[in-house]
């Protein structure tokens, strides 16, 4: 309250000081301009009276007749009276009750007598008679051309001061209607847009504080203290979650498990990396920086992988090393090309490495997703290899290693984290310059058999560079088993069966199995903010008209059976026409990797099928598919797999697929049934799911029409399993087994 009273008081001090100033030039500008005006009044009165005046002055016995026309011409417009003096101070004639006054002031006069005796000119000035302020002008009688006499003229200045008086007065009025007014809006606005934020945040926090459950904290709109909101939130939630972490760790010590959070990691890192940092390389880079307009926007691409990775770095710190992609990546980053994100509270490094568009196309769109995607999914697309690609793969994997040697440079025994397919020399080319670096290479995607890992040219290139790497890990058990039965077909080495490890010119590569997870707080925290979402409302501002939903969400692959899925729900509602009318199945298809012929071909099949069966079953109000075909944010998503009644995921062949473990921790109201392909990672771990084979039509029909007459309590039996593994096995353990097995590694001494 003081600091109101302050700021009210400052306010009003200012206002006043201004507003006097104001006034005073305003007095001093209306005064002088009334005497001007006044006095060239009394300079025309007296310039006709001295034409008349003048000639009787000769005349003798022409007293009585000077007397009529002073007192004719006196008591006109503020005039008082008229004076006549000789030049000698003698009285000459004057008005009715002005003589007797200046006979009590007889040095009144003498002072204009003396002057336009002396000047031979007018003279006036502004004089006090009795209590009136009187305004006596004097000019000079000639008689012969002698100045002879004098003429005074007697003017009511009063009202000079009134009217400055008066400015005075108004000002005050309005001094103390804006002070009346300011203090008002003062307070309104100090209310609304600080009093009341801080109220809210207060209760807000003290919520958290004593531990109750609370929505997500609204700052929009707080235009005074939005910034400041913002950083409590997020420190109000960063004490939540460390609260909820630590009752979890108390509740399951019990039985001897432990739950990995951000909390836990971060320290574990710390611990096992003795402080040193983490390096993740990667293709696509976490964040990008785009030009819309004038402005530069900076978005999160689509991505499974920046999904999974993006929360361990900000858990830990460190540096992400990707390509940049984004049209402003360039005017984004520092002279070393890097730049801190996330933009809103910097946890990391991104260092972002150029390639050019050619050499973009080879490796990437080419030799990465034309060559080697194909040949890892056993999704009948036949793998195109060609020399110029390679060339390209061999020299942005040079380029990259480039940038992670200057990053690792002053870092003893670092810990390097690659990413993906796309980098299958890189661990070599980075060990060979730096073996004291601990390299660990993550596949996402399946490893082939090896007669059909046989068909890349280059196979034993990218095996040696693999080998490279300390560690090699999969998804999977099985795809650990095809690595090391294709490393036996192809290159010489010695192979230990038991510890699942390959030693190769004295170096030994550990081949481990680690299935990736999700950021189930990041999940929790997003539903809390989404809220309860009302499925017919929903439904009805999206333009859906259906009893029953279904959802996919995919990446516009031919791995991921989406044309098997549509399909699959023909089949369905061709054997069950009561779900006709009721029934809708809704894909929220994302397009990827547009630039090549097999996607486009496949994105127009997609078209085709969909409204090839909404055209058999629709009607005017309903059709069984819905295809949105766009990116879709978490934040559009979440809502989709809250309302839906089953989740299709028929990947026809997936590393992990982690569509599946959002759909389960997406649902707190543990209903809903998951529908899984066998030929994903998540088959092996979410047992409670439908697992189906997405080639066989019928029977996906038949688990479609299961799922949607499942007992909710079944439902929620099953989804509650499912939300335990995902909530235990989840990203934060994922990197702690990657990097205590890392971080365990014995360096070769050279």
């Amino acid at each position: 309250m003081k600091i109101i009273l302050r700021l009210i008081f400052s306010l009003i001090v200012i206002i006043c000081l201004v507003a006097s100033m104001f006034s005073f030039l305003q007095a001093r500008q209306e005064e002088g301009r009334l005497k001007n005006e006044l006095e060239r009044r009394a300079n025309i009165i007296a310039e006709s009276l001295k034409i008349s005046l003048e000639p009787l002055l000769s005349k003798e016995g022409s007293a009585a007749q000077l007397e009529r026309i002073v007192n004719k011409f006196s008591n006109r417009e503020r005039l008082v009276g008229i004076d006549i003096h000789d030049v000698r101070e003698n009285f000459l004639v004057a008005s009715e009750g002005l003589r007797l006054r200046l006979e009590e002031n007889p040095k009144l006069l003498a002072r204009h007598i003396q002057e336009v005796e002396r000047l031979g000119v007018e003279y006036g000035d502004f004089l006090f008679l009795g209590k009136n302020q009187l305004h006596a002008y004097s000019v000079a009688l000639m008689v012969n051309n002698q100045p002879t006499h004098v003429l005074t003229l007697f003017h009511n200045a009063d009202y000079i001061q009134e009217r400055v008086h008066r400015i005075w007065v108004n000002t005050f009025w309005r001094l103390l209607v804006q002070s009346f007014l300011i203090v008002l809006v003062t307070i309104f606005i100090v209310y609304l847009n600080v009093i009341r934020p801080i109220k809210r945040t207060t209760a807000w926090i003290r919520k958290i504080r004593q531990g109750e459950s609370v929505d997500s904290f609204d700052f929009e709109g707080e235009q005074l203290l939005g910034p400041l909101a913002s950083e409590i939130t997020r420190m109000a939630q960063s004490l939540q979650i460390a609260r909820l972490s630590a009752e979890e760790e108390a509740r399951l010590r019990h039985t001897v498990e432990s739950l990995w959070t951000p909390e836990r990691l971060k320290e574990f890192i710390k611990i096992e990396l003795e402080g040193r940092p983490l390096f993740v390389v990667s293709n696509r880079e976490p964040y990008m920086h785009i030009k819309k307009g004038k402005e530069i926007e900076c978005i999160i691409p689509a991505s499974g992988l920046v999904t999974a990775l993006e929360p361990i770095l900000n858990a830990c710190g460190g540096t992400w090393i990707a390509q940049g992609s984004g049209d402003a990546d360039r005017e984004t980053v520092d002279d070393r090309d890097q730049v801190r994100v996330p933009p809103e509270e910097p946890q990391y490094i991104l260092r972002r490495v150029w390639i050019d568009k050619e050499q973009e196309r080879g490796f990437y769109s080419g030799f990465s997703n034309e060559g080697l995607w194909p040949l890892c999914h056993n999704a009948h697309t036949r793998p195109v290899f060609r020399y110029e690609d390679w060339s390209a793969y061999l020299a942005v994997n040079h380029k990259f290693a480039e940038a992670v040697l200057q990053e690792l440079e002053g870092v003893i025994e670092p810990c390097v984290l690659i990413q993906d397919y796309h980098f299958a020399l890189l661990p070599e080319l980075i060990k060979t310059k730096r073996p004291d670096a601990r390299v660990a290479i993550f596949w996402h995607i399946p490893w082939p058999n090896p007669e059909a890992f046989g068909i890349c040219p280059w196979q034993k290139t990218l095996l040696q560079g693999m080998l490279g790497a300390d560690i090699i890990g999969f998804h999977t058990q099985f795809h650990c088993n095809n690595f090391i039965e294709t490393v036996d077909r192809f290159l010489e080495s010695r192979i230990d069966y038991e510890h699942f490890t390959v030693n190769r010119e004295g170096h030994k590569t550990w081949i481990k199995p680690f299935p990736i997870s999700i950021d189930f707080y990041s999940s929790e925290k997003l539903q809390k903010k989404a809220g309860t979402i009302d499925k017919k409302d929903f439904l009805k501002k999206q333009g859906i008209a259906a009893e029953y939903i279904g959802v996919g969400v995919d990446r516009l692959d031919y791995t991921k059976g989406i044309v098997e899925r549509f399909r699959a729900v023909e089949y369905f509602l061709e054997n069950n026409p009561e779900y006709q009318g009721k029934f809708t199945f809704v894909e929220l298809g994302a397009p990827s990797r547009t630039m090549i012929a097999k996607y486009k071909e496949f994105v127009d099949e997609l078209m085709r099928e969909a409204d090839r069966i909404n055209a058999r079953f629709k009607n005017k109000t309903w059709q069984p598919i819905v295809f949105l075909m766009k990116h879709h944010s978490h934040a559009e998503i979440l809502p989709f797999y809250k309302i839906a009644d089953l989740c299709l995921v028929t990947s026809l062949h997936d590393g992990m697929n982690l569509v599946a473990k959002e759909f389960v921790s997406s649902r707190d109201d543990e209903k809903g049934v998951l529908i899984l392909s066998q030929f994903t990672g998540a088959a092996r771990e979410m047992r409670d799911a439908l697992i189906v084979n997405p080639y066989d039509i019928g029977k996906t029909a038949e688990a479609i029409s299961f799922a949607l007459e499942m007992p909710i309590s079944e439902q929620q039996e099953r989804m509650r399993r499912m939300r335990h593994i995902i909530k235990d096995n989840n990203i934060y353990r994922w990197a702690s087994q990657l990097v205590k097995d890392l971080a365990k590694i014995r360096l070769e001494k050279k």
